[in-house]
């Protein structure tokens, strides 16, 4: 099958094109993305075969970043150029920060010492680089305080490092799959990214933002039109599918000096010893997958990059009670398919309850979706009432009243003060099992075990990435070597200040995948990556010119 691909060896270039159409546009979108400089060399690229091993190594992609919600986003933003600057006038509430700050005004954010300004300052995050930039974007915002950010960003088109978001849908990844009706959890202020304000994004838009909180509509709406809005459309690439990212290797035998020099020039090499021997060296990424067309054909492609940078979220894989039953198709896992099946009236004259399986913020807004649609409710969760982990406990009740309207129904509608109607919770229960009859086997905390009818079953415990592309399924870069990728339990282990991670060298990681799951923390992933990828790409660059000027070391 034919590939498309961004680099071919000289016998791949004789073969034929499969077809003139397709040919066109997957040529056109590559000489958009390169430009004209490269523009006559793309033009020779035809597709080629899965089986031919790439032998050009000039259309190496800097950097490919897989996912294109609001992490890959930002680090495109940052990426093309845009660098941020103390703002003239400010000053940064904390006085031991903002002295730091002042020592480096005249530099960029980017181009200071992340760990040295990060140093001493506690956030809701564990990644320091995330707090250093949140607060440098909303000082003080956790004290409740509505600060203005303290920097103000500048184009330096000489900064721009080639790059390529890749997503399977538009701009703002998951924001566009989410369900509507709800209010995000965070304010629609720190749901933005840098250099454009989201009330004055809406005010434009005339929309009418009656309250902090929006719905994710807004917010997927500003992150498609942030894309437009900032120039970053060229480097985006919607409607893709990654199938496998896997590392090029190569005997050393098998290498010529030139390659072996540029090699040197763009990333650090990884020998594998065998016997004591350098035998194999760490290439480029090769990152392949299909671009689904408009007609609903697949093209498939095969792109490489000296870095990848993952930037997926962790709402690809809903979590599972891994117990019998749970694959019959009346037991669903995502609050989408509820509002479908609301939506074409399955639910409209049944008499039993809807099953919600989950003490979190989804399945709170399931409780509130089936409570406003006058469906009955049995509510399943695992911890008690009085567990201060419970995500309840730490909202204020002014902000959030409709979580806390459900987490006083959890407290005093429970199956062992009253049989309600329209809504019992069941705390303390885990579910045995889901029967054909519609009947689920619940178990208490005493070992008791009660069966009850249902009409759907509503499990929502969270959300894990799908890292299924990876060896192993990326298994082996959590902090827990051979466990799945987790936001919370086990999230992809990085250096904190540059977001590489530290079991696989030239691959990133940012956003949830690394335990940021607030937009407001995940920027601080992009900085640490941009600054990390500035160094390196000004490193190679006094390379190469020491080495174009005699080798006499001057740069």
């Amino acid at each position: 099958m034919p590939v498309w691909c961004c680099r071919c060896s000289p016998a791949a270039r004789l073969r034929s094109y499969s077809s003139p159409e397709t040919e066109g546009q997957l040529l056109n979108s590559f000489v958009q993305y390169f430009g004209d400089s490269l523009g006559s060399k793309i033009k020779r690229m035809p597709l080629i075969e899965e089986t031919v091993l790439p032998g050009d190594p000039l259309l190496t992609l800097p950097v490919v970043i897989i996912g294109n919600g609001p992490s890959g986003i930002c680090l495109s933003y940052l990426l093309s150029g845009y660098r941020p600057y103390l703002s003239p006038e400010a000053i940064h509430p904390n006085p031991v920060l903002h002295t730091k700050l002042e020592e480096a005004r005249h530099l960029s954010i980017v181009d200071q010492d992340l760990e040295y300004l990060s140093e001493g300052l506690e956030g809701r995050s564990s990644n320091p680089v995330a707090v250093l930039f949140d607060t440098l974007l909303h000082p003080d915002a956790d004290f409740g305080y509505a600060y203005p950010p303290i920097l103000h960003w500048k184009l330096e088109q000489h900064h721009y490092i080639p790059h390529i978001v890749l997503g399977k849908g538009p701009p703002g990844g998951a924001w566009h799959s989410m369900e509507g009706s709800m209010l995000t959890i965070s304010f629609g202020d720190w749901m933005e990214l840098p250099g454009l304000a989201f009330k004055e994004w809406a005010a434009n838009k005339r929309r009418n933002i009656k309250t902090d909180r929006v719905m994710p509509e807004e917010i997927a709406c500003y992150y498609k039109h942030y894309v437009k809005v900032m120039g970053l459309q060229k480097n985006f690439r919607d409607n893709v599918y990654i199938t496998s990212v896997s590392r090029l290797y190569r005997g050393t035998d098998d290498e010529d000096e030139s390659q072996l020099n540029e090699n040197i020039s763009t990333q650090h090499l990884q020998m594998e010893t065998e016997d004591g021997q350098k035998s194999l060296i760490k290439r480029n990424w090769e990152v392949r997958g299909y671009q689904r067309a408009t007609d609903g054909s697949h093209v498939p492609f095969c792109l490489f990059a000296e870095n990848v940078a993952l930037a997926t979220g962790t709402f690809d894989s809903p979590g599972r009670l891994q117990v019998e039953g749970e694959d019959f198709p009346f037991v669903l896992h995502s609050m989408a398919d509820f509002g479908a099946a609301i939506s074409k009236g399955k639910l409209r004259g049944k008499a039993d309850p809807v099953l919600i399986v989950g003490a979190g913020l989804t399945a709170a807004d399931a409780v509130l979706c089936a409570y406003n649609n006058n469906i009955p409710v049995i509510h399943v969760f695992r911890r008690r009432v009085t567990d201060t982990s419970l995500i309840f406990k730490q909202l204020p009740k002014t902000l959030y009243p409709e979580y806390h309207k459900v987490y006083h129904m959890m407290c005093t509608h429970t199956v062992d003060s009253n049989l309600h109607s329209a809504y019992t919770s069941f705390p303390e229960h885990n579910v045995l099992s889901f029967k054909p009859e519609m009947k689920c086997v619940l178990q208490s905390a005493s070992g008791l075990k009660k069966i009850l009818n249902f009409s759907i079953a509503l499990v929502l415990i969270g959300s894990h990435p799908n890292l299924f592309f990876l060896k192993d399924q990326g298994y082996g870069i959590g902090h827990h070597s051979n466990q799945p990728i987790t936001c919370k339990g086990n999230p992809i282990e990085i250096d904190p200040y540059t977001y590489e991670c530290t079991k696989e060298a030239n691959l990133f990681a940012l956003g949830p995948l690394v335990g940021d799951n607030f937009v407001r923390f995940l920027k601080g992933g992009a900085l640490g990556i941009t600054r990390c990828l500035a160094i390196r790409q000004k490193k190679k660059r006094e390379l190469i010119e020491s080495r174009d000027g005699g080798g006499d070391g001057v740069p």
